[in-house]
């Protein structure tokens, strides 16, 4: 998980990630300010906004650039990226890219609260993004007085962290920047004096280990050996429009 910025968005000092690749994994790009512009080697070219999902399956491969975009509205970029690991039968999945607008996304309403269903499956609620596993992840906006409980299945982990405020959760504070994790089958309780805006996510643990290496992810460590020859050979396809590319690191 990447909490990105909060930062002044100026002419000449926009964010720039340059074409770079992936494989064995999602990401969820969820922003709360600005304005990024994805593209990829598949075709995608999606700006997002505050409040709405970029997911993409990198699967067996996909290269992709983000790029914030100046807008009058926003003079401040700030949001979250998170990885996302797929099942070892669908690591090889082929690259997709699903866009979801606000008003799309599935609302829970509690004391004070307010969930909006990013992707996955929560307390009957389910997320039109396109996932491969059992998971859930939210957006939880808390108001000054908010007060919440759920109950998670036995089988799912999960966590609460949080981008802005603090929330209080099982009588501990959790901070900006702070995640507070909890045990299969744990009842969260959480309230919030000063309101906050806090990530809750969670899922049916893999039973097998992942190996990471700069933005590759498989249960193999022999694919992530070809990933690295296929990017460092400019075998992987190339992002439409984009002309500059990360080099393979030495480490």
């Amino acid at each position: 998980m990447d909490h990105l910025g909060p930062v002044s968005i100026q002419t000449g000092k926009e964010l720039t990630v340059r074409s770079h690749p992936h494989i064995g994994l999602a990401t969820i790009t969820y922003l709360y300010d600005g304005v990024i512009l994805h593209r990829d080697s598949i075709g995608s070219e999606m700006p997002i906004r505050p409040y709405e999902v970029n997911w993409m399956t990198a699967g067996s491969g996909i290269a992709h650039s983000e790029r914030s975009q100046m807008d009058s509205q926003y003079s401040i970029l700030e949001g979250i990226q998170t990885w996302v690991a797929l099942p070892k039968e669908s690591e090889e999945v082929s690259a997709e890219f699903f866009h979801l607008d606000r008003k799309d996304i599935p609302v829970i309403e509690g004391k004070g609260w307010e969930l909006r269903l990013v992707a996955g499956e929560f307390l009957g609620k389910r997320s039109p993004v396109k996932v491969y596993s059992s998971l859930f992840y939210a957006d939880l906006d808390a108001k000054p007085g908010a007060k919440g409980e759920w109950k998670i299945p036995f089988d799912q982990e999960s966590a609460l962290y949080v981008a802005r405020g603090s929330l209080e959760v099982q009588g501990q504070t959790i901070g900006v920047g702070q995640m507070a994790a909890f045990l299969p089958g744990e009842t969260i309780s959480f309230s919030s004096t000063q309101g906050s805006r806090s990530i809750l996510l969670g899922g049916i643990p893999f039973p097998e280990r992942r190996h990471l290496w700069w933005n590759f992810v498989s249960t193999s460590l022999e694919r992530i050996e070809r990933a690295k020859l296929e990017w460092k050979e400019e075998r992987f396809a190339a992002v439409p429009g984009e002309t500059e590319r990360i080099p393979l690191p030495d480490k």
